[in-house]
């Protein structure tokens, strides 16, 4: 018996699976001290367990994507479930260092699965500006799932409860994402070809992927890689770390809720450069400032990086359309790996900083602060880069109509 899809259902399902990924990412940030202290856990190994989230990541995407058009995102959401599941019961019942980077591991996993499902299911039931808007509402739901989140181990953290009690509370979106997948119909690719994988890897094989490619793996970890590190770096600066996360994550959400009419107006390469710019300042001012300057810079970072995963993941979409859920998924799969990598180089920043810091008589928080921001500043060299990037990508996309020939293959496709 045929099943009608319900694009409502569906997108909403995907929203709460999101959901589950940006608990685990800001409550993991929020019980990072603790798990330090618990374990006896250097910063560099603080950043391998985070780099196994990241890691677990595009290892899903990539798998995901290859398989997409043959097992559906049905399947892909069920591998992701019990991942899931499995990864915050191995953390929950850790008993040190080798578990956490296992359980880590298995969420992350879960964490990729549901971005090599949903992201191509979204792009298939909905078309052109639509879809633009679609894709941001449901990242959208990453920065606010990370606002919640934080403020949940905040809370949790400032009663006493223990960082246990809070990965278990990363269950219930798990619960209920299961739950409205559960019996659904899905929808098939609308665009001609791209469920042909020999067609995915000749429409990945040009200059403007390959370029795009390399461009998320720089815009990931801009994003990332600050956010991820919050409680750490900021922990002494005199602002609370978990609330400059959660503004940002709030800022994010609110942009990309209404980040369909931004974008149409301002085009995918000016938002682009824009967010590049505005993430350099952010990062800097990071660097620079404490207090409630601090919050400033919060909100510049937010604005910067607000639409960059999105609009990568949507100029795959729009742009270059016969690269199906596979070209989607590799593009974000390489942003996550790229995290992963860079995961512990960063933790091993922060460890060299404190030791020349601490060679020029610097101790206790202001040791922690000069070591925490010394770390940032070298992290602007990722969104200047992006500056150079992107300026070429405006000029090389400015004579050249949206979407070329592929586009009016997607224009023409009726909506689900």
């Amino acid at each position: 018996m045929n099943q009608t899809v319900n694009p409502s259902r569906l997108f909403l399902a995907s929203c709460l699976a999101l959901i589950t990924t940006a608990f685990s990412f800001s409550i993991r940030a929020g019980i990072l001290p603790q798990l330090g202290t618990e374990f006896g856990l250097t910063a560099e190994q603080l950043g391998f367990i985070n780099s196994m989230w990241f890691l677990g990541f595009p290892i899903a995407m990539i798998v995901g994507g290859l398989v997409y058009n043959t097992v559906g995102p049905k399947i892909i959401m069920n591998v992701a479930f019990v991942c899931h599941s499995l990864g915050i019961l191995l953390t929950i019942f850790a008993g040190g260092y080798s578990t956490l980077l296992i359980s880590t591991l298995f969420i992350g996993i879960g964490n990729g699965c549901t971005e090599a499902a949903c992201n191509p299911m979204i792009a298939d039931m909905y078309t052109g500006t639509t879809m633009n808007k679609m894709l941001n509402r449901f990242h959208m739901w990453f920065p606010g799932g990370i606002v919640v989140g934080s403020l949940i181990s905040l809370a949790m953290t400032k009663m006493g409860m223990s960082w246990q009690t809070q990965v278990g509370i990363i269950m219930i979106p798990t619960l209920i994402y299961a739950f409205l997948f559960w019996g659904q119909a899905f929808p098939k690719a609308k665009v001609e070809g791209a469920m042909s994988l020999s067609e995915n890897f000749k429409a990945m094989i040009n200059p403007l992927y390959l370029f795009i490619f390399a461009c998320m793996a720089i815009t990931a970890i801009s994003e990332f890689g600050p956010q991820q590190w919050t409680a750490l770096i900021l922990s002494k600066s005199g602002a609370e770390p978990l609330l400059i996360l959660a503004l940002v994550t709030g800022l994010m959400a609110v942009g990309r809720y209404f980040g369909g009419p931004i974008i149409h107006r301002l085009d995918q390469t000016g938002v682009l450069l824009g967010g590049a710019v505005f993430a350099t300042i952010g990062i800097y001012l990071f660097s620079t400032q404490t207090g409630a300057m601090a919050y400033v810079a919060a909100i510049f970072f937010a604005v910067g990086v607000c639409y960059f995963w999105p609009t990568m993941i949507g100029f795959v979409a729009e742009r270059i359309p016969l690269s199906g859920a596979l070209g989607m998924s590799i593009v974000g799969g390489v942003g996550m790996f790229s995290t992963s990598i860079w995961q512990p180089i960063i933790g091993g920043w922060i460890d060299s900083a404190r030791v020349e810091k601490a060679a020029s008589g610097l101790s206790g928080d202001a040791l922690e602060l000069a070591a925490g921001q010394a770390t940032l500043l070298r992290m602007t060299t990722f969104p200047i880069i992006l500056i150079v990037a992107f300026t070429l990508l405006w000029f090389w996309m400015r004579n050249r109509k949206a979407g070329h020939v592929d586009e009016s293959v997607v224009l023409e496709q009726p909506q689900l």
